[in-house]
């Protein structure tokens, strides 16, 4: 690590304050009728972001519907305590799949090399399947804004290897 890269991360917060949202629609609408769920995913970004030092100020589960995640989006924005959100699901290229259509158009910067990277980590992992996720990065409103795909292992690769680690650089920086 170069000693600028160091000196950045010397004055980035340690904690960061996060959201976190599941898009999934089947367990939007089951617990929409009040059935129990399982969300491995959310549960694993929960647990690593707090093992790592950071808060999970709440979590919501939201459908796979444009308008519901931009109002998730907006919600981030408005909320002073939230200082990153992490969206989970619906970063594929189905039909459904609308988590980057709904986050990205309130990017003020985009961080390409998060996708990138993520890509690179999940092809060394589980191979050339690696090419179908969109995960993507950014910043709006001085908060970072992570876009990652639904399965438990890419949510622990996201979190783990780029997201928890980066999180108060990322911070720092969207507040100069």
């Amino acid at each position: 690590m170069s000693e600028s890269t160091k000196t950045h991360k010397a004055h980035a917060p340690r904690k960061v304050n996060f959201a976190i949202f599941i898009c999934s629609t089947s367990r939007y609408q089951a617990m929409q009728k009040g059935e129990e769920t399982t969300d491995v995913s959310g549960d694993t970004i929960e647990s690593l972001l707090k093992e790592a030092g950071h808060t999970v100020l709440f979590r919501r589960v939201v459908s796979d519907d444009k308008n519901m995640i931009e109002h998730a989006v907006k919600s981030v924005l408005d909320n002073a305590g939230v200082e990153a959100a992490v969206f989970c699901g619906g970063t594929g290229i189905t039909h459904t799949d609308v988590t980057i259509e709904a986050v990205s158009p309130f990017f003020e910067k985009t961080l390409p090399g998060f996708g990138e990277f993520f890509r690179r980590l999940s092809f060394d992992k589980n191979g050339s399947g690696a090419l179908t996720t969109r995960a993507v990065a950014g910043v709006a409103s001085g908060k970072a804004l992570f876009c990652i795909p639904g399965s438990p292992d890419a949510a622990h690769v996201a979190v783990e290897q780029l997201i928890s680690p980066e999180a108060g650089h990322i911070v720092k920086h969207a507040r100069e």
